[in-house]
C-alpha cells in the first residue's frame, strides 16, 4: 500500500473517522489517467478496510472541476495504465462499491464523461450549485459500457439516461437533483458544511448495519460487471479504429470531429 505522502496525483486525509480523497489535477479540471486510478484504488482501499474509519468522501482539487474523466492527453488507442483500455476502470468502480461504508461525490464544477459515471457511483452525491454532469464520449470516440450506462439508467430512468448519452448535454445541479443523480444541492460556500454534517449522521449510525445495507443495494445490480467487463473489451477494439481516434484527435486540436468519415 502505497504511503498517503506519495501519492502525485491524489490528497488523502484521514480525520474523525472521515477519509477525504481529493483527485489533485486541478491543472487539467482533474482528469484522471493511468495513475491516477492506480491511487484512487489504493487510496479507496486503505480507507475502506479500516475499522476507524466509517464514511469516505471523494471529491476533486479547486473550483472548477469534481472530476472531468479520462486525460484525452494521455489517450492514443489507448490510455497510458494498465487495464483493459488503459485505465483500471473495472478495479476502481469495483472499489467503490465493495467498500462496506458509504462513499459520498462531494461536487463543485464540472462531473463530466468517466467524473459523472464516478459521481454516479458513489453512495451518496451532494452537489454546489456550480456543479455541472453530463457524458462527452460520443463527442471525444468513447463510452463507458457497464455502471455508466446501465447503472445510470436505474437511478435517472432509461429515457433521461439515453438522452444524457447520445446527446452529450450539461446537466446543472438543480436538474441532477430532479432526476435522481443527486442527493442534495446547497450553495458552493455551504458545500464542504453540509458534506460534514452528512458525515456525522452516518458516523453516528450502525457501521454493521449500514455494510449489510449496501451489499444489499449493490446484489440488485452486481451483474453490471459483468456487462461491463464485456463491454471494455469492445471498446478496446473500438480505441484502435479512426474513428475513436479522430475524437481525441479533435478535442487536441479543439475543432469539431468527422466522425461519419471513418465510419464503416
Amino acid at each position: 500500500m502505497t504511503a498517503a505522502s506519495a501519492y502525485t496525483d491524489l490528497l488523502y486525509e484521514e480525520r474523525d473517522g472521515i477519509a477525504t480523497i481529493t483527485i489533485n489535477r486541478a491543472e487539467k479540471l482533474n482528469a484522471f489517467r493511468g495513475n491516477t486510478c492506480d491511487e484512487l484504488i489504493d487510496a479507496l482501499n486503505r480507507a475502506a478496510w479500516n475499522a476507524q474509519i466509517g464514511v469516505i468522501v471523494l471529491t476533486g482539487a479547486g473550483t472548477r472541476a469534481f472530476c472531468t474523466g479520462g486525460d484525452q492527453s494521455a489517450h492514443d488507442g489507448g490510455y497510458d495504465g494498465r487495464g483493459t483500455v488503459g485505465l483500471p476502470m473495472e478495479a476502481l468502480h469495483a472499489i467503490i462499491r465493495v467498500a462496506p461504508k458509504p462513499v459520498i461525490a462531494k461536487v463543485r464544477g464540472y462531473a463530466i464523461g468517466g467524473g459523472n459515471v464516478l459521481a454516479t457511483l458513489c453512495d451518496l452525491t451532494i452537489a454546489a450549485e456550480s456543479a455541472q454532469f453530463g457524458q462527452v464520449g460520443p463527442k471525444v470516440g468513447s463510452v463507458d459500457p457497464g455502471f455508466g450506462t446501465a447503472y445510470l439508467a436505474r437511478i435517472v430512468g432509461e429515457k433521461r439516461a439515453r438522452e444524457i448519452w447520445y446527446l452529450c448535454r450539461r446537466y446543472g445541479a438543480a436538474e441532477a437533483a430532479a432526476m435522481g443523480l443527486v442527493n442534495k444541492v446547497v450553495p458552493d460556500d455551504q458545500l464542504d458544511a453540509e458534506v460534514e454534517i452528512w458525515c456525522r449522521e452516518i458516523m453516528d449510525r450502525s457501521p454493521t448495519a449500514i455494510a449489510i445495507a449496501k451489499r444489499s443495494f449493490n446484489a440488485d445490480s452486481d451483474s453490471i460487471a459483468g456487462i461491463g467487463a464485456l463491454g471494455m473489451q469492445a471498446l478496446k477494439l473500438y480505441y484502435e479504429t479512426e474513428e475513436s481516434k479522430e475524437g481525441v484527435r479533435a478535442f487536441n486540436e479543439k475543432r469539431k470531429p468527422e466522425f461519419r468519415k471513418y465510419a464503416k
